[in-house]
């Protein structure tokens, strides 16, 4: 499950989006298709022969190269950062807040100038070489972490996780862009599936992997105390060295433009800005897109903060944090079935509103649990017999916490898989591609929102609860500007 990359497929849903409603099919596919040999017959979204299955298997592959890192970061570097590195995780929270804002700035302001690159500059594989590699060198930084960190490891460790975070959204960019090109239009959904289903079936593999060699007992491995956590970071980046591979053997590439790389930023940003323009004809389209970047960001703030507060909380070390971890990954990836079976009984706005709405409950929930009570209210002996023998679930509020977190993670994923497709259902077919780069725009310059709030409220409450309020702030305001959105079609612009 991937807090950053839901943005990563927005080019590809809006071809398929688009041809599903305004292109017939050629009758070489249709000829195609009953001699078996369809996916030969039919072109891409670009136009061109679409790229072989492995082609596009090593294309989703890649997903699940780099999505592992992120699951690390929320349940075992995250808690490791704020309960061993810092000691303090009212203090850790705080500097975990200004890190992904920091990260948030700085992709904002060159996330438009990437993204004209991948749109209108030449090959997307040497700069996807490029980031991957300062990905792979980024992820490694946890191993500079010790207890009680002193100010020049803390440093290394934030400016690691700076790179990590910024790197990544600008690789979604480029890994994105490649799929209208290389996937045949009848094929582009569910190869944007299949990438969502590889990164978090790899991030479940990766972090199983890692409690069993790295957490539990094992005769023939015995770690000193929190090497394991530092080993995290480099573990998942000779992961990505080894999976990302098979994108630069078999995945075919854009040929080389012969515009040049000003021009291509010059002509990107003229587009965007063009986009923004016609915000004001397309009111409908505006308010959902004002909608979906608050309660967006508020989806993100609850992966990006939910390991720090149960860690910090219920004073969880790495091995039922990874155990938690776990549990969240399956439940995520069945959030995200559960989330297509709303859309499709109910209609996208009505799933959104189910799956924001329910994920804003449940995390507001969830900051009322504590060691000793349930619901705020409801008094508890931390100290009393276990529940059950296992460490993550050995108290009620433990345990209460834990299904409330998957019911979560089920919300999260499903609202992610929405929001997507209500912005399919209403944007004018000539200019989907537009609006869903404006989407991804828009969520990639907001993303220190929710990051800067929980900092901010966390400083001024002192408190781990008080700051993540903000979260759920953000997610009801989102949910209320949501109601004044229709699912209807916006008409074309009359020319």
């Amino acid at each position: 499950m991937s807090a950053a990359g839901n943005q990563s497929h927005a080019s590809g849903d809006a071809a398929r989006a688009a041809a599903a409603e305004h292109y017939a099919a050629p009758a070489e596919t249709l000829i195609g298709a009953e001699a078996g040999i369809a996916e030969l017959a039919e072109s891409t979204a670009e136009g061109g022969a679409p790229a072989s299955r492995l082609g596009q298997w090593a294309w989703a592959l890649y997903e699940g190269a780099r999505d592992p890192n992120i699951v690390f970061q929320i349940y075992v570097i995250s808690p490791f950062f704020a309960t061993v590195m810092m000691r303090d995780p009212v203090r850790g929270q705080e500097l975990w807040g200004d890190i992904a804002a920091y990260s948030g700035y700085i992709t904002a302001v060159l996330c438009p100038f990437f993204g004209a690159i991948a749109d209108r500059g030449g090959p997307r594989k040497p700069w996807l070489a490029l980031f991957s590699v300062l990905m792979v060198l980024s992820f490694a930084g946890t191993w500079f972490g010790v207890p009680d960190s002193d100010a020049t490891q803390l440093f290394l460790v934030s400016a690691a996780l700076v790179v990590n975070n910024i790197v990544f959204e600008f690789s979604n960019a480029f890994h994105g862009a490649m799929l209208s090109r290389i996937a045949p239009l009848s094929r582009i959904g569910g190869l944007s599936g299949l990438s969502y289903a590889l990164g978090s079936g790899a991030g479940f593999v990766l972090m199983l992997i890692f409690l069993l060699l790295f957490l539990l007992p094992h005769p023939a491995i015995a770690l000193p105390d929190h090497v394991a956590e530092r080993l995290s970071g480099p573990v998942s980046a000779v992961w990505m060295l080894v999976f990302a591979i098979p994108l630069f053997l078999f995945t075919p590439d854009r040929p080389r433009s012969d515009l040049p790389l000003r021009q291509a930023i010059y002509d990107g940003i003229a587009a965007v800005m063009s986009t923004l323009r016609s915000l004001k004809r397309y009111g409908n389209v505006a308010h959902y897109i004002g909608a979906r970047t608050l309660f967006n960001d508020g989806l993100t703030g609850v992966l990006t903060f939910s390991g720090i507060y149960i860690a910090g909380t219920f004073h969880l070390d790495a091995l039922p944090m990874t155990a938690f971890g776990l549990l969240i990954v399956l439940s995520g990836a069945l959030g995200g079935f559960f989330g297509g079976w709303l859309d499709n009984r109910f209609g996208s706005k009505v799933a959104l509103l189910i799956t924001v709405g329910g994920t804003a409950i449940l995390f507001a929930l969830g900051l009322t649990m504590g060691p000793d009570r349930l619901f705020w209210f409801f008094i508890f002996d931390p100290h009393g017999a276990p529940v059950l023998p296992v460490p993550l679930f050995d108290t009620w509020p433990k345990l209460v916490y834990a299904v409330l977190a998957c019911l979560n993670a089920a919300f999260v994923v499903g609202a992610y898989a929405n929001n997507r497709t209500m912005l399919a259902r209403i944007a004018p077919i000539p200019k989907m591609t537009e609006f869903f780069g404006l989407m991804s725009l828009s969520g990639t310059a907001a993303t220190f929102l929710a990051p800067v709030s929980v900092s901010l409220l966390t400083a001024w409450t002192h408190s781990q609860r008080g700051g993540l309020i903000a979260i759920v702030v953000l997610l009801v305001a989102g949910w209320l500007w949501l109601l004044h959105v229709k699912e209807e079609r916006a008409a074309p612009e009359v020319q």
